[in-house]
């Protein structure tokens, strides 16, 4: 061979093997970037069938904005008769100066200063003989012909609604002529006029008696102290419980006796629309009494459940 085509043949060789090492340098590359824009090969048929990851939206975006959860509990009382729902925030306005209102009939509801949209529904649920609140429980009364379940579950229902709403359980309304109501004070409220000894006993019974009353889905009121005897009101739970004498008698008389010398014993205070609401049974069971020859017990006087002495 001549030493030309040699040497040519010599040049082509070196050129090729240049241009292989340069082609497999960049081939990794042209792979890459072949295998980022190269399309997917499923056919269509796999794809209408491939399993998909789970949506990862945020949890709050599955509910609807503005929505509240709210959690009521349910307590028993001493009353079987009453029961206390806990409905975990405030019943009572903040600017309300008494520690509990009371709904013994459907127009109180809407009488003023304190009508309640909420506590008229509830009295309108029948067996439900009256609604009290605390200033964060309710306790609702029925009577004693209804059982519980067919009473609890539609209060229940009523009570969720009426809090999870967001509206007020309780309106501060004027009077027919357009006036404010005077504000309510509470009974055992320190008064500068108070002789020492009823402030003495608005102490006791603010500090040792109510919580323990409040506990049992009721409130206590002060009425007077005339003659050594201290006059007051149970209301809620305490007051259609059978028990009221007992907690008068062996708890806040002995009390008051024990820590005031002044003290010689607790009376209950009856409203004058109960004490009529008591004459009128007393007549109808002495009727009742009367039809099958029997003598009817008392409702009233000494050594029964209304008073104390």
């Amino acid at each position: 061979m001549p030493a030309n085509s040699t040497m040519f043949t010599s040049a082509c060789r070196n050129v090729a093997r240049s241009g292989a090492s340069r082609t497999i340098a960049t081939a990794p590359i042209r792979r890459s970037l072949h295998r980022l824009s190269t399309p997917s090969t499923l056919t269509s048929a796999a794809t209408r069938y491939r399993p998909s990851a789970p949506s990862l939206k945020p949890a709050s975006s599955q509910f609807p904005t503005g929505t509240r959860s709210i959690f009521i509990q349910t307590e028993d009382t001493p009353n079987a008769d009453a029961l206390k729902f806990i409905p975990n925030s405030r019943i009572l306005p903040e600017n309300l100066g008494t520690t509990f209102l009371e709904y013994l009939s459907p127009r109180s509801t809407l009488a003023p200063p304190h009508p309640s949209p909420l506590a008229a529904q509830l009295l309108n649920v029948d067996g439900v003989s009256s609604v009290f609140y605390g200033p964060d429980y309710i306790t609702v009364t029925k009577d004693s012909a209804t059982p519980w379940p067919h009473v609890k579950p539609e209060v229940f229902s009523l009570i969720t609604e009426a809090v999870t709403s967001g509206q007020p359980l309780v309106n501060t309304v004027a009077n027919k002529s357009g006036e404010q109501a005077p504000v309510e004070k509470d009974s055992l409220e320190y008064d500068e006029n108070d002789s020492e000894v009823v402030s003495m006993i608005k102490e006791l019974l603010e500090t040792r008696i109510r919580p323990a009353i409040q506990e049992d889905g009721g409130d206590i009121e002060f009425r007077g102290f005339v003659e050594g005897k201290v006059l007051l009101k149970l209301r809620g739970a305490c007051r259609t419980c059978d028990s009221s004498t007992v907690t008068l008698k062996n708890g806040i008389e002995s009390m008051l006796m024990h820590y005031i010398d002044e003290v010689q014993g607790v009376q209950q205070v009856l409203d004058e629309e109960e004490e009529v609401a008591l004459r009128e049974f007393a007549k109808f069971e002495e009727k009742l009494k009367a039809q099958k020859g029997e003598v009817p017990a008392g409702t009233t006087g000494k050594g029964t459940l209304d008073t104390v002495e």
